[in-house]
């Protein structure tokens, strides 16, 4: 256990601290619906679960509340497993580690999971507690939201008698939803003709870093970087100044997820060298003075590399990052 079970309420945060140790990656949910079936026979509770892989739990009314209407309460087992690149992590079996930082819990190098597993705990919380008055409850655990609400989208319906549901999946105390905007998936084909590496080339590894991130729907008012973009842009600047190729440009891990580093492996003739370093400089400099009141920790490497056998041609270079800067991001 570590210090989040020292918080309060108690009751809510000693489960989260738990869920903490237990692997719950998209479609990877099978040690945590395990977890939650245990703690309802703990608690001398019935459950049912679907073939999507939902469970509910019902917990009879408290004495006088029998004839009030039943309440779903309902909250997602899966979470992001997203981490920086330096940060060594085995989501499928190595426990978040959390941290504080001012009034909040974060986690070190990692997402911390409590989308959705600060609702997760206090339905796991109501599960066992005895001072709390309430009517009938289903206590719905659904799975799979992050990447495509799969578990809600096939939920067997005769699971559940109640009429009323409350998603606790938000992120302003006090605030009550009654409608969210939805997502769709994009699949773009770029064919990218590679050729040979011209005589007297030289070879950067460049990387872009830093950056927050965040959940694509709840942070992106915050006009933080999208790292993917940023690093495609200054490519693009320096490539109408010098011609250079790309050998590839990598980023962002989640299609949820503002993503927060980037890199690409770049080549140019050796003479302009030291100009196209110049140049990634001032673009870095442009970048992180835009972004400076949002990204403070932005920071960006050029390295010399080896020099491969084959890259992209110039013109599908720039036709690639021409299409990155082009893709929409934001509001």
């Amino acid at each position: 256990m570590t210090f989040v079970s020292t918080l309060e309420p108690e009751s809510v945060w000693r489960h989260f601290d738990q869920i903490l140790t237990i692997p719950r990656g998209s479609k990877e949910e099978a040690a945590i619906r395990q977890h939650v079936i245990e703690l309802a026979a703990r608690n001398g509770l019935q459950h049912a679960g679907d073939d999507a892989g939902n469970i509910v739990v019902r917990k009879p009314a408290t004495a006088g509340r029998e004839g009030a209407p039943v309440i779903i309460l309902q909250s997602h087992l899966d979470m992001v497993n997203e981490k920086n690149s330096d940060v060594d992590h085995d989501f499928s079996t190595d426990p978040i580690e959390p941290k504080r930082d001012g009034d909040y819990v974060t986690a070190q190098g990692t997402t911390l999971g409590s989308d959705n597993g600060i609702g997760v705990a206090a339905m796991l919380a109501l599960m066992g507690a005895d001072d709390v008055a309430h009517g009938p409850l289903e206590l719905l655990f659904t799975v799979d939201e992050e990447t495509g609400l799969t578990g809600a989208s096939n939920l067997d319906g005769g699971l559940l008698t109640g009429r009323r549901l409350l998603n606790l999946d938000s992120e302003e105390e006090g605030a009550l939803y009654v409608g969210c905007a939805g997502g769709a998936d994009s699949t773009l084909t770029l064919p990218l003709d590679m050729g040979p590496v011209p005589a007297q080339a030289a070879a950067l590894d460049i990387a872009l870093h830093g950056l927050k991130g965040g959940h694509s729907g709840i942070d992106i008012i915050l006009q933080r970087g999208n790292a993917v973009q940023l690093l495609a842009r200054m490519l693009y600047a320096v490539a109408r100044q010098v011609p250079l190729q790309l050998g590839g440009i990598q980023g962002g891990n989640k299609h949820n997820a503002i993503p927060r580093e980037a890199s690409a492996s770049v080549i140019v003739a050796e003479p302009q060298l030291p100009q196209v370093r110049n140049l990634f400089a001032a673009e870095f400099e442009a970048v992180s003075t835009e972004f400076a009141h949002a990204e403070p920790h932005m920071g960006f490497e050029a390295t010399d590399a080896a020099v491969p056998q084959a890259f992209w041609t110039a013109e599908a270079s720039v036709q690639a990052l021409r299409l990155l800067i082009g893709l929409p991001h934001g509001v």
